[in-house]
């Protein structure tokens, strides 16, 4: 009997553990020293700590110590707002990086898509909670914009919770 119980409690905790998302890819390899530097927000997903924003844009630059400076400033209620941050790769590809605005607690940041010139990426994370489009201009073209919007789908993010941020 309690060998049964031990095996449903098994089985439940690892149903509970399932997730019908696929396992979030990230592009092959980010060359930190081509994506440092200014990238305008085009499209996010909601959250508390950028709600009402516009004109929102991510710098990123080098520290001292070899991790990533990243200030994100946007205009709100008509008052630019800053909020300078840390971040480091947890792994030689460089393409997933955790974020701290407010140290002890990170965040992942995952490139799952980027422009071959660097041009544009997108950013999101293994819950799918967090998504962002960016680019290195205010706008990007809607053909870029469509394919973006088709592969979000495909990693298993919600496209109607896109907001397209005014620049």
């Amino acid at each position: 009997m309690k060998r049964n119980i031990l095996i449903s409690f098994l089985i439940l905790l690892m149903a509970g553990c399932s997730s019908k998302n696929p396992p979030l890819q990230t592009v092959e390899k980010v060359e930190l020293n081509k994506y440092l530097g200014k990238w305008y927000e085009i499209a996010k997903f909601d959250h508390y700590f950028e709600r009402g924003c516009s004109k929102a844009n991510a710098t990123y630059s080098l520290n001292p110590d070899s991790t990533i400076k990243v200030v994100n400033s946007c205009t709100k209620d008509g008052k630019y707002n800053e909020a300078i941050g840390k971040a480091y790769a947890t792994d030689n590809t460089n393409s997933k990086l955790k974020v701290s605005f407010f140290w002890p607690f990170y965040g992942n940041y995952w490139v799952l898509d980027l422009g071959k010139e660097y041009e544009y990426a997108v950013i999101g994370e293994p819950s799918r909670k967090y998504f962002w489009i960016l680019s290195r201009t205010a706008t990007i073209d809607f053909k870029l914009k469509n394919k973006i919007i088709l592969q979000m789908k495909s990693w298993g993010y919600d496209s109607k919770r896109l907001i397209w941020v005014e620049q």
